[in-house]
């Protein structure tokens, strides 16, 4: 689309641009430009401003436009056309000066100063016509006026440098700012209600990643998140900060809030304005963005104007944040226009132009969110995305140590994780970890044995936190306390369930007295008070955590027994493919927005994946024992079958996605986003039999499970299903969290794998040991790919040792580690005994001449090596040489690099 036919299209909202607020000043700016350059001609300019207001809306300034750029003006009248937009800014704030240097060289007289300073005039329009008046005063006058500029500059800080001297006005908000997001910040808030905890005292930091555009990935500390590592687009202003549920995207926000308040980081940051975007849900009003920034963080005790004029004219000195889009109720969309500050308009529209620069271009954004969230449409406008992926074993540790004050406690608390791979891989995810921190009494003296699934474990926080309320003594709770305090799961569960349906986190005191919530049921902690910086006169109240909410709702689904017979089917299903029924109102959100004028939300979709999870694991026979006396056996045995009927549905739909091979290829399939989420339901039902029909459909030789999210927990689940896989298969995990912990969830399927492809993961030598260890006595396992990991020489000694035992290995791959010539070393002696492998690759590592003699010495008597590779790994002429003596005496190597 062509300019003037772009300008024709927007012009209703150009018109409301230029006229809008009750000022002239967006017009005036605009002619400013337009005279500089030269669009406009000088009557042109003056017919403008006698021009009724009326008449302004059919203007046509003709159609050629001057070229920006061209040669500077040879004359100061006319530099001060071509310069006008920076001269109204420069002399905005020293118009007395000049005036006075104009009166003194007799450029001026009196009657022309007080033409300038009518008092009906704002500041900008008396520079505007000091300009006119000087430039029909003659050459002398306009060189005066920029020699009186030239000299001013010379003498005073630049005028370009104000942000270095902002108004007492601005540094008192900046103060009261700051004051109230340390207030905001102070106390962790994420998992806040049943203790008070400093947030210096309990913070730990998450892993975060950065990929960049070929794929590599680095590690950032929270200083680089708005920092220029990793940076994807120099245009956007927007950074991204993704990760799943409970991997603690919040508490990293309120971290940077806190050492922004204390001056500890982002020092260049001048004021820093925080949004949680579930609570922007609740506001129904159209808002200008002066509105938006005032009445939800903080409030101006005085100079209002001067503030937002302040933020106005210094975007790279504002940040905003944003926590939680995917909790948003509307889906990112770049199709309506906003550019007007002063402008009220929808909270969406405000939004998402600030997200895309439309609105404030220059400022920087951070924004969390879960990743499926995310879209094409708005990853348009990042300016890169960083990836938190939880704690690592190292941060479990840490965190479970900060906890607990008592250090026998926490290492009481540490080595029963350890103990437990599976509750240790549940740990990784921040939100989890603090549960079982939080509930280590019920953990540790627990008789129902170890918790398995995400299940498991919020029935443990459930069991906490009656157990905190309960007048018996610590530990006897009873085995009824489910059917004892089953009215306030119900109401806490049609809360849930409801919110969810209308994408609400946030409920007013009158939601709750209409589902009956009474104030002993809010107090036994599952909700807690909204903490905002705005000023509200009404409590509005949250549950603890979403993955807290998508539990009561699932609980509601399982225990209401009038609740309709196809809602857990709505709830499984993908949304082109509802059921009928849109009247009905549970989950009827999950509807194709086409469909009845329903309204789908692409943002809801993990919010219900979580609850199915929970509903699947609440209806497994493990829980049987709890639930019998809260709901007929029948009911919870029809709705288990619908569970399992949906699942089995869903996965081959999977398996019927995927194309024929073609010829000379494997079958393979790559996963859909919701493969990982129907497996992880399978796990939490803990049914083995469920498991093994589900994959006794699935015939590929190939699964590629990349950039998929897949952390310890996902390995948990993938592993129980996919060793019930009739045939081997080659897994391939590439671009994920896998880490150690998460190999060794991997394990029990390890035999069906004849390859394993973990590329960037995060792996260590220990996870290697732990691998390898079972590797050994798998006898389809020949091949793995380990590229971009943690791998040292410690590694070599066991694949060495797999090398010498395994007569059928046949590829390995270790490029991009930290291997130097004694791995090398060591992993000759395994390739020495070895006639078996095909491939070998080591590029990226620093095995040098030695290295390169040793593995070429190992492997001269090979009959089965085809490919290896040795790429920048500081290999010299003594390796050179030992290379060509193995490619003259080789006669299977094919490729050599």
């Amino acid at each position: 689309m062509s300019t003037p036919q772009l300008i024709l299209k927007q012009r209703a909202e150009l018109l409301a641009v230029l006229c809008g607020g009750g000022s002239a000043e967006p017009l005036d700016c605009v002619l400013d430009l337009l005279l500089a350059w030269e669009v406009l001609v000088w009557e042109d300019y003056l017919s403008i401003q006698v021009l009724p207001e009326e008449q302004k809306a059919g203007l046509c300034f003709g159609e050629e436009c001057a070229v920006v750029g061209k040669n500077r003006p040879d004359t100061a009248t006319l530099t001060l056309l071509a310069d006008r937009p920076v001269l109204v800014r420069k002399l905005r704030d020293n118009i007395d000066g000049a005036l006075n240097v104009l009166l003194t060289t007799d450029c001026f007289t009196i009657k022309d100063c007080d033409v300038v300073q009518l008092p009906v005039y704002t500041p900008s329009q008396q520079v505007r016509r000091l300009l006119d008046q000087v430039r029909f005063k003659g050459e002398t006058a306009a060189k005066t006026l920029l020699q009186f500029l030239e000299q001013t500059e010379t003498t005073r800080p630049n005028p370009e440098d104000k942000e270095n001297h902002p108004s007492a006005n601005c540094m008192l908000y900046q103060k009261k700012l700051r004051s109230s997001v340390a207030a905001q910040s102070h106390t962790l808030s994420t998992y806040g209600g049943t203790g008070h905890f400093s947030l210096d005292d309990i913070y730990t930091d998450g892993l975060l990643e950065v990929m960049d555009g070929s794929g590599e990935t680095t590690t950032l500390g929270l200083e680089d998140v708005v920092g220029p590592v990793g940076t994807l687009n120099d245009d956007a202003d927007t950074f991204l900060v993704s990760g799943e549920a409970g991997s603690g995207k919040s508490t990293l926000l309120q971290r940077l809030h806190l050492l922004w308040a204390r001056e500890a980081l982002l020092t260049n940051i001048f004021l820093l304005f925080p949004f949680s975007c579930r609570k922007l849900n609740a506001e129904h009003r159209e808002l200008s963005l002066k509105e938006l920034l005032f009445l939800h963080c903080c409030w101006p005790d005085r100079g209002q104007d001067e503030v937002f004029q302040f933020i106005l004219d210094h975007p790279n000195l504002v940040l905003f944040t944003f926590d939680g889009l995917d909790e948003f109720k509307q889906g990112f969309t770049d199709e309506e226009r906003h550019c007007c500050p002063t402008k009220q308009v929808p909270i969406p529209v405000l939004l998402f132009n600030l997200l895309q620069g439309t609105l404030m271009k220059g400022v920087m954004k951070v924004v969390t969110s879960r990743p499926q969230a995310v879209g094409p449409s708005l990853k348009r406008y990042l300016r890169k995305e960083v990836l938190l992926k939880g704690f690592s074993p190292g941060g479990i540790d840490c965190f479970v140590k900060k906890h607990h004050s008592d250090p026998a406690m926490a290492r009481r608390v540490i080595e029963s994780l350890q103990a437990n791979s599976v509750l240790l891989s549940l740990c990784h995810i921040p939100v989890f970890c603090w549960i079982v921190t939080k509930c280590h009494q019920e953990l540790l003296g627990s008789q129902d044995g170890i918790p398995q699934t995400i299940t498991d474990v919020y029935l443990l926080v459930l069991q906490h936190f009656f157990q905190r309320k309960s007048y018996q003594p610590q530990g006897v709770l009873g085995k009824a306390w489910l059917e004892e305090h089953l009215d306030t799961v119900l109401k806490l569960g049609q809360l849930a369930l409801e919110s969810l349906e209308a994408s609400c986190y946030v409920f007013s005191g009158y939601e709750l007295q209409r589902i009956g919530l009474t104030e002993q049921d809010v107090s036994m902690g599952f909700l807690i008070y909204c903490n905002d910086l705005s000023v509200t006169d009404c409590k509005r109240y949250e549950f603890l955590h979403i993955t807290l909410q998508c539990f009561f709702a699932a609980f509601y689904l399982v225990l209401n027994r009038n609740s309709d017979r196809s809602a857990i089917y709505r709830l499984f299903q993908p949304k082109n493919k509802q059921l009928s029924g849109l009247s009905q109102r549970c989950l009827g959100h999950c509807i194709d927005s086409s469909v009845e004028g329903v309204k789908s939300h692409v943002t809801e979709t993990p919010n219900l994946q979580i609850t199915a999870q929970f509903v699947s694991g609440l209806l497994s026979q493990r829980h049987h024992n709890l639930l019998q006396e809260c709901c007929p056996t029948a009911v919870r045995e029809r709705k288990a079958k619908q569970v399992v009927k949906s699942l089995s549905k869903g996965m081959q739909r999977h398996f019927k996605s995927i194309p024929r091979p073609v010829e000379g290829e494997k079958k393979s399939m790559h996963a859909m986003p919701s493969f990982v989420w129907l497996i992880k339901c399978i796990y939490e039902m803990q049914d083995s039999s469920i498991a093994q029909d589900t994959m006794a459909k699935l015939d590929v030789e190939h699964l590629k499970l990349t950039y998929c999210n897949i952390g310890p927990v996902e390995c948990t689940a993938l592993a129980y299903v996919l060793k019930y896989l009739r045939n081997p298969v080659g897994l391939q995990l590439d671009n994920n969290s896998v880490g150690d912990v998460g190999v060794e969830q991997l394990l029990p399927c390890l035999h069906i794998c004849h390859s394993l492809y973990l590329r960037n993961n995060n792996i260590s030598d220990e996870g290697i040991r732990k691998l390898l260890e079972k590797g050994m006595k798998c006898e389809r396992f020949q091949k793995i790919a380990l590229f971009n990991n943690n791998l040292t020489d410690a590694c070599t000694q066991h694949f060495a040792w797999l090398l010498k035992s395994k007569q059928n290995f046949l590829s390995l791959r270790l490029g991009n580690n930290n291997i130097t010539s004694q791995g090398a070393e060591q992993l000759a002696e395994g390739l020495s005994s070895n006639q078996s492998l095909q491939f070998l690759g080591l590029w990226g590592n620093k095995i040098g001449d030695r290295g390169a003699e040793a593995l070429a010495d190992a492997l001269r008597n090979s009959t089965t090596l085809i490919w290896l590779s040795l790429v920048d790994n500081g290999v010299g002429s003594a390796g050179a040489s030992a290379l060509a003596k193995l490619i003259s005496q080789s006669k299977t190597l094919e490729e050599l690099w």
